[in-house]
């Protein structure tokens, strides 16, 4: 499709480091959210500059934070994901699970649609273990990715119809712009705005190898690790210890005789906690800004 068709969703902070990461990138690519609101917001008003610009476009939504390979197979899903997008369907990629995996959100499937692609029965959010591994015995659910592929004017018709808690602002889009749109609307995901909700969701089954980097255990599956297992970024030092993950910005990290710990220091601030309690760090984020000890 070519770099001039490219729009990265990002805040401020953020475009000196993205361009510096991806040469070729230039500012004008960006669409700078003028306040954090969540994916459902940020993929309606991509969905707004995308159809205004190119009336009909087929929009293909990926997040920064994933380790996809190879290349020509995520090519070739793509490829799928719009013949099924071009009927007229919201698509999401789904991944095939290889481990109950808890950090994830899933999709049950229903009946086939096409060429490995078949109707979402439900999505369900992030599972304790026991869930997750009776969705692993049963089959019939995949990891949801959140890399989804839409024509633009199909998502906006959804959220107008589906999402009240973004579509009551989007004529601010039209009449003022961008800050008053995201000043107006109510933080929500697209997951949960519009895929949840609507019938006409569609899932293609990725043919690639995936990993959602987003998230401290993801170190060990793609970082090269130790004898022991254990993934050292920075300055760390471990003795008789196995298995952990340990990311270091500054200062000196050691750790000496423990197994399994995500040791994570950033800034004045440093952070310890078992591997099995790091795929719900948001809830110990939603804790500590609520002050609770």
């Amino acid at each position: 499709m070519g770099p001039e068709r490219v729009r990265v969703v990002a805040s401020e902070p953020l475009i000196a480091s993205l361009c510096e990461s991806a040469p070729g990138l230039t500012r004008t690519r960006f669409l700078v959210e003028p306040a954090a609101r969540s994916t459902g917001p940020a993929l309606a008003w991509a969905a707004f500059e995308i159809e205004k610009l190119s009336p009909g476009a087929t929009m293909i939504s990926l997040h920064a934070d994933h380790v996809i390979h190879p290349l020509s197979d995520l090519v070739e899903t793509i490829d799928r994901a719009v013949s099924a997008a071009n009927r007229g369907s919201l698509v999401c990629l789904g991944i095939e699970p290889d481990r109950p995996e808890t950090g994830y959100g899933y999709i049950e499937i229903g009946e086939g649609t096409g060429d490995r692609t078949w109707r979402a029965r439900r999505f369900v959010e992030k599972p304790d273990l026991e869930t997750a591994e009776g969705y692993l015995a049963a089959g019939g659910f995949l990891w949801n990715s959140g890399i989804f592929v839409w024509r633009a004017a199909d998502l906006l018709a959804a959220v107008r119809d589906l999402a009240p808690e973004i579509s009551r602002a989007l004529p601010l889009l039209e009449s003022e712009g961008p800050e008053a749109f995201f000043a107006a609307v109510e933080p929500i995901s697209i997951d949960v705005a519009v895929m949840e909700r609507s019938p006409a969701v569609e899932v293609a089954l990725a043919g690639f190898a995936w990993d959602d980097v987003g998230s401290w255990n993801a170190l060990a599956r793609t970082r090269p690790t130790d004898s022991h297992g254990n993934v050292l970024v920075g300055s760390a030092k471990v003795v008789e210890a196995t298995g952990n993950v340990v990311w270091a910005e500054e200062g000196e990290v050691v750790l000496f005789d423990v197994d399994d710990l995500v040791v994570v220091r950033s800034g004045s601030v440093t952070m310890v906690t078992r591997r099995t309690s790091a795929p719900e760090l948001k809830k110990l984020l939603t804790r500590l800004r609520a002050g609770d000890e």
